[in-house]
């Protein structure tokens, strides 16, 4: 196992973590942009109003994209195993 498989495992896993947190992230984060911009249009200032719309958000993400959020995560632990031979010469 040299420094350079190494990097390139963490470089895959790093990815791979980006690849999957992604879309969750970006719809909460706009989600949450939404609601505070019409929290100080309207002065309301209350904390359900900001995080059950996100809940909502980011569970219609993943059951939109969790088959293929899967498929990645799969993907990479299968390749990861198969690799197992070559990390322990």
């Amino acid at each position: 196992m040299t420094q350079t498989f190494v990097i390139h495992l963490a470089r895959e896993a790093l990815l791979m973590t980006l690849a999957l947190a992604g879309p969750v992230m970006a719809v909460a984060l706009s989600i949450g942009l939404i609601i505070s911009v019409l929290q100080a249009a309207t002065q309301v200032q209350d904390q359900m109003l900001n995080m059950a719309p996100k809940i909502l958000g980011v569970f219609l993400v993943i059951m939109l994209l969790g088959a293929w959020m899967l498929n990645i995560a799969i993907s990479f632990t299968t390749n990861l195993f198969t690799q197992i031979p070559s990390i322990v010469r």
